[in-house]
């Protein structure tokens, strides 16, 4: 009698480490039956820093699944959340409480863009950099085109054909103001959404740029001197922000009251100092404002969004290498809050 033999399916388990001050992607593969579910499974924690030897065990909990567009078929990507062994969020598991705060504040149709910034690096020196001294300042390398001045677009191409083929909400890609810099958009999509969508790109980068033997980086300030660094922009709206005006204004109001700067900065990445020293359109990072189509303010309001009275704001703030689900939970906590107690909603 002939025997049926199901379809071995490759599932690559991805998870966000406790690497401090900055947490890194960590990958895995299972190999699962044709049709089965990805299960919850586990790793070492002592090898993540999210462990201790004696105690090591950690579980993994696919919260999305997309096409795997680097192996094809029918392989999978397997974002995961990390949990203790009583399936209670682990410590690094920076996910459950933003989506916490977006269930509590899930009537105000919170949406997310996020710009990310990131630079290829070939060994210690930027992509475009030559071996010995610095290339001519920058000047022409945004949305720049030409071989003396764009480095690693097969790449960056690559890279976006492997986000789409994922599913991942990309909404756009262009050079940035240094050799070897990039950026791409994520969005617009819920807290959690862009969130998880961010991670899986970041991973994809990473994974799209081992096949031309180049690294990519989200340092903020990954070279040094007159360079811009590398920001993650984060555009927010809720639903009464896209229709009127007034809610834009009180949502910046919110941002720059009280302790609530320090608190942004404090979640937006490691290195921030070095980023946001109010020169290289950026604001100084003890300093906050916010104005209409100023790339030198904490908080851009878009022209077009002033002469439409409604829209979204653009936070600045955020490095390259910022947590997501940190910043977009915590701009969700306090940009809808405050429009929760002024019946802006």
């Amino acid at each position: 009698m002939k025997g049926s033999y199901l379809m071995a399916i490759k599932a690559e388990y991805i998870w966000i480490d406790g690497t401090e001050p900055t947490a890194k992607l960590r990958s895995k593969t299972k190999i699962l039956d044709e049709g089965q579910e990805p299960p919850i499974w586990g790793f070492d924690g002592s090898s993540t820093n999210q462990a201790e030897g004696h105690s090591s065990d950690c579980v993994l909990r696919p919260v999305k699944v997309t096409p795997d567009p680097i192996r094809g078929g029918d392989s999978i990507l397997v974002l995961c959340e990390v949990l203790d062994t009583d399936f209670t969020p682990h410590p690094t598991n920076t996910r459950a409480k933003t989506a916490e705060l977006a269930e509590q504040y899930a009537g105000q149709e919170s949406w997310f863009g996020i710009e990310q910034e990131y630079t290829f690096m070939v060994g210690s020196r930027p992509l475009g950099f030559p071996e010995n001294g610095f290339p001519a300042p920058q000047g022409g390398y945004y949305c720049g085109v030409g071989a003396d001045e764009i480095f690693g677009r097969e790449i960056v191409e690559k890279h976006l054909d492997n986000c789409l083929a994922a599913g991942l909400p990309i909404s756009g890609i262009n050079a940035e103001v240094m050799p070897g810099q990039w950026e791409f958009q994520v969005g617009p999509a819920s807290a959690l959404e862009v969130s998880d969508a961010l991670w899986l790109a970041r991973w994809l980068l990473y994974r799209t740029a081992e096949e031309w033997n180049v690294s990519a980086t989200i340092d903020p300030k990954p070279a040094k001197g007159d360079w811009n660094g590398a920001g993650c922009h984060t555009n927010f709206s809720t639903k009464a922000m896209r229709e009127d005006y007034e809610p834009i204004i009180a949502a910046c109001e919110a941002l720059g009251q009280d302790d609530k700067p320090a608190e942004h900065i404090a979640v937006y990445g490691d290195g921030i100092a070095d980023r946001l020293t109010g020169a290289h359109e950026t604001a100084h990072f003890t300093q906050f404002s916010y104005g209409v189509s100023n790339r030198g303010a904490s908080i851009r309001i878009p022209w077009q969004v002033e002469k439409d009275k409604k829209g979204y704001l653009e936070d600045r703030r955020p490095n390259a290498n910022m947590d997501p689900y940190l910043v977009t939970g915590k701009i969700v906590d306090t940009v809808c809050s405050a429009l929760e107690k002024k019946g802006l909603v």
